[in-house]
């Protein structure tokens, strides 16, 4: 699951504490004048500025210095960016995509279809986190300067996003075949640039207005995002004016972000608290593999009571992967799996395991926290599965779970995409992130056929229908939606960004 690797990563953030007083502003904190810098904070680091790198919470450090071949709005509609236009033929399997006349590199390079069709095979070459984005793609042309030909090995319906996204950034291929040739030195179109001087990489990355952009200029003159490693030291910085926006996710931060505060608040359900079953065939734990456990461990789960007191009535109890956004969302599964005890002691017995089993899990206390810890443990025990959880620093977590898959799961953040397509390729298509051993069955392949050929109403149905069988199959231990929180300081507008965790940097504004 691409967002979810990144959601896990932006758990794990590291860099600056930023400590109350503890550091200088970008002296533009006067609230009579229109704001002419932005200082994002920030739990997600950027790992290079190389756009084969980019993707999840960390787009906006790319949005500044490269631009997408497509831009998607905060509602989710896709307008013109670096192509003006693009075309499928009938059959959705060839995508021809026209540039925009007078963009260039920084260096001056005009940006022509070569440029493109280099970025868009390196991309597909590269094994990135967001590598599944490109999956579709069979082969890229350039049969002149201003027209790209994406060749499909079938219709893709998230490519369009895709291209407004990670695999769509365009960078300067002239530094291509260079050592790291992206890492601390971006070369797009963008708006921005990089100064390298107020950047330290891994805490500060600070970007200047270019004087010339082939677009409309960005409303800042310099955009600042400040990497934390805690979201008390990110609410303090919004408090004192330190920076400007945030994402926060923490319940206890966010009380803290609204209590006594001018800060401005939007909130947005958008990702997922779920426990992600890699084993459903009972390779690592056998109980795993009969459909009958998996159910018994979502019937196990009070997610209500999860919502009230973890998340202090800050989300939605579910029981399915689809986000609400997206057509193959049916509401009526959110209750699918209603707290039922007894019915998961009799699905344990039934499948032979009325005595129980133990299951162990990693754990990393960013993602799963003390309280939901003890909650998980504390209904699973009531029907005879005994949790144990391994507490692991970041490096062995990552490591351990999404490398070497010593465990049976993990409960993880995922991603909620507005699109049907996204959520298959990216959760249920076999060796994605979140299906590594690589399940699936006679369903999920007819359906997931049907889905990415279909027209879209005729798409949503088959959807809704693959959702059903993934919930009656019980593949995933869906959570709760969790409900994130968009702050800005009063001189600051921000809007969220439909199937995104993060706004767009396009997004912000100085306010009116």
């Amino acid at each position: 699951m691409r967002r979810t690797l990144r959601t896990a990563t932006a758990a794990l953030a590291f860099g600056a504490l930023l400590a109350s007083g503890a550091c200088t502003t970008d002296g533009d904190t006067s609230t009579g004048a229109t704001k002419t810098t932005l200082t994002i904070g920030t739990m997600t680091p950027a790992r290079s500025m190389d756009p084969i790198d980019a993707g999840g919470g960390g787009t906006p450090y790319f949005q500044a210095v490269y631009d997408t071949l497509i831009k998607r709005e905060p509602d989710g509609k896709l307008t013109p960016m670096l192509a003006s236009a693009w075309k499928y033929d009938a059959s959705l399997t060839s995508l021809t995509l026209t540039l925009r006349d007078g963009v260039t590199f920084d260096d001056g390079t005009p940006l022509d279809a070569p440029a493109v069709k280099a970025n868009l095979d390196r991309f597909r070459k590269a094994a990135s986190a967001e590598a599944a984005q490109a999956l579709s793609t069979k082969s890229v042309a350039a049969p002149d300067a201003k027209t790209v030909v994406l060749t499909l090995n079938g219709p893709d319906p998230a490519l369009l996003d895709s291209l407004s996204d990670a695999y769509g950034f365009i960078a300067n291929p002239a530094k291509f075949g260079r050592d790291k040739p992206f890492a601390t030195l971006p070369d797009g179109t963008g708006p921005y640039e990089l100064d390298a001087e107020n950047t330290t990489t891994g805490s500060i990355w600070t970007f200047t207005r270019k004087s010339k952009y082939w677009g409309e200029a960005p409303p800042f003159q310099k955009v600042t995002i400040r990497v934390f490693d805690n979201e008390n030291a990110i609410v303090n910085g919004l408090k004192t004016n330190q920076i400007d926006a945030a994402v926060l996710q923490n319940v206890d931060q966010q009380v803290a972000a609204t209590s006594g505060t001018k800060l401005k608040t939007a909130s947005q359900e958008i990702d997922l608290k779920l426990f992600n079953i890699f084993d459903r065939k009972g390779a690592r734990v056998p109980a795993l593999g009969d459909v009958r456990v998996r159910q018994a461990i979502n019937y196990a789960l009070d997610r209500d009571v999860m919502v009230k007191q973890i998340q202090q009535g800050r989300g939605t109890a579910t029981n399915q992967i689809w986000g609400t956004q997206a057509p193959g969302y049916d509401k009526e599964l959110d209750s699918y799996y209603a707290h039922d005890p007894a019915k998961a002691k009799a699905l344990l017995a039934a499948a032979g395991y009325g005595s129980g089993f133990t299951l162990t899990l990693s754990r990393l206390a960013a993602l799963v926290p003390d309280s939901l810890a003890e909650a998980m443990k504390s209904d699973l025990a009531a029907v005879g599965i005994t949790l144990k959880w391994d507490d692991l620093d970041q490096a062995s977590f990552l490591t351990k779970t999404f490398r070497e898959f010593k465990y049976p799961g993990v409960v993880m953040n995922g991603g909620q995409p507005a699109k049907d397509w996204a959520t298959v390729s990216a959760s249920l298509l076999p060796r994605t992130i979140s299906n590594p051993f690589g399940d699936t069955d006679p369903t999920v392949e007819q359906l997931a056929a049907k889905i990415r050929a279909s027209e879209p109403a005729r798409a949503a149905t088959y959807a809704q229908q693959l959702n059903r069988h993934i919930v009656e199959q019980a593949w995933f231990v869906p959570l709760y939606r969790m409900q994130y929180l968009h702050v800005t300081v009063p001189t600051v507008t921000a809007v969220p960004q439909a199937g995104l965790a993060v706004p767009a940097l396009y997004n912000y504004r100085p306010a009116a």
